[in-house]
């Protein structure tokens, strides 16, 4: 019973096929065809205003605290940025899936992209990259230890960062699916507190928009700041 019940929970992570196709490209893409077309209108609609209000104000905030030569990412972060968002957001809908509750997806967008920065600093920096290694001052005993925490720190990064969004994102469908499904048990009960789980789903349903834009923006972030580091 506790087996079929855990299958249950887990069945709505797993990709859905079509003639023994996978849907997850689908699921991937879809995000890109809502956002409006560019127009050749001199006045734009609210729609576009928007968007472009809001790409604006998300690059400057990426961007602040970036040196000169990292502003060449912009476009690469700024489409991350709202590629994850779209995925993150259309997953709450009903009989959707959400590719980032996969955690090869997200480790597919992270390690390339934390290897990407890391190669940047040794390119243009590489003794500089290398101190990162062994801080200055380091008593000679603890070198060698030093070393080898600080290369488990660097690459831990990206696995960090693909299970970060991966762990909040299922959380929350779990829960969503596990107070959903205690609403219609407990309706044939008690209509009280049959809405008052209702309350409680409505709530949490917000609180996971909160986090799936969330969690977007710190996976960004956290790229951002490893570019940082490397420029």
């Amino acid at each position: 019973m506790n087996l079929a019940v855990m299958t249950d929970l887990f069945t709505q992570f797993a990709s859905t096929t079509s003639f023994g196709i996978p849907l997850i490209l689908l699921a991937m893409f879809t995000p890109w065809l809502l956002f409006p077309a560019p127009s050749t209108k001199w006045v734009n609609n609210r729609l576009t205003t928007s968007q472009n209000w809001f790409l604006t104000l998300f690059t400057k905030q990426l961007l602040l605290p970036l040196n000169t030569p990292a502003h060449k990412w912009a476009f690469l972060l700024t489409s991350l940025m709202v590629f994850l968002l779209g995925m993150n957001l259309l997953g709450l809908l009903p009989y959707t899936f959400t590719p980032t509750t996969q955690l090869s997806i997200n480790l597919g967008l992270a390690v390339p992209l934390w290897l990407a920065t890391v190669l940047t600093g040794f390119r243009n920096q590489f003794n500089h990259s290398l101190a990162h290694f062994l801080p200055e001052g380091t008593p000679t005993p603890l070198i060698p230890i030093l070393i080898l925490i600080e290369t488990i720190s660097l690459f831990i990064r990206p696995l960090a960062l693909g299970v970060r969004l991966t762990a909040n994102l299922t959380a929350g469908h779990l829960l969503i699916h596990l107070i959903s499904s205690a609403v219609t048990a407990m309706y044939s009960l008690s209509i009280l507190a049959s809405l008052l789980t209702l309350s409680v789903l409505v709530l949490l349903t917000i609180l996971e928009i909160a986090v799936a834009m969330i969690q977007a923006y710190v996976f960004v972030l956290l790229l951002s700041l490893y570019l940082q580091e490397n420029t």
